[in-house]
């Protein structure tokens, strides 16, 4: 079972806090992270998957009660956002045939494929990603999420630019990763997202809401 606790988390921009004082722990259910625009959904989204240092406080991430180091979250971890962006000049299956061996991973390139099909984009296998269109890159950052099968999965607006079968992707992400051996975090405002998850904290409010 996969298990976070966030303790007193603080982050702060100079003299600019964006959250203080975070604490929740949470295990093997979909968990929201809501609030406006600017709230320091991103920002705390980050600090969870180790893209940024909080300022203060603890984050602990376990598999069946072991502390997971950073080598070892990387290697379970997939995150896809807006401004997490793939190699323009690359095609659709070198830019995660390079994420496979950038990670060491070459047992999933018989994946690319398949996940490449399951985001909708056969058709565009090997045009380059910086030629796909707004929502077709969403969905090749979902791809490059989830190729590897990761066991804790970081969204953060998942649904940004994306058609009404894009949104049913996301539907059917979420309930793929309802299962007590991986974990799936969506930052979002967007309440249709948020309701795909069984708990929703507000970082603006710094409590659950649901």
């Amino acid at each position: 079972m996969v298990t976070l606790s966030v303790k007193q988390l603080k982050k702060s921009f100079g003299p600019n806090i964006i959250f203080s004082d975070v604490s929740f722990d949470h295990q093997a259910s979909a968990l929201g992270i809501a609030g406006p625009n600017g709230s320091g959904k991103s920002t705390f989204l980050k600090c969870l998957g180790g893209l940024l240092p909080p300022t203060s406080g603890d984050i602990a991430w376990k598999d069946n009660g072991t502390a997971l180091n950073k080598t070892a979250l990387k290697n379970k971890l997939g995150y896809a956002a807006p401004y997490i962006n793939l190699y323009n000049e690359l095609s659709c299956r070198e830019n995660l045939e390079f994420i496979s061996k950038m990670r060491h991973q070459s047992d999933f390139i018989k994946t690319i494929d398949l996940w490449i099909s399951k985001v909708g984009l056969r058709h565009a296998i090997n045009q380059p990603f910086g030629k796909l269109s707004t929502g077709q890159q969403q969905r090749m950052r979902l791809a490059s999420a989830l190729f590897y099968n990761p066991d804790i999965l970081l969204l953060d607006e998942p649904g940004s630019n994306l058609d009404e079968a894009g949104r049913a992707l996301i539907t059917e992400i979420v309930t793929a990763f309802d299962a007590p051996e991986k974990l799936i975090i969506i930052a979002s405002n967007n309440p249709d997202e948020l309701d795909l998850c069984e708990r929703v904290f507000s970082i603006q409010e710094e409590t659950f809401v649901k």
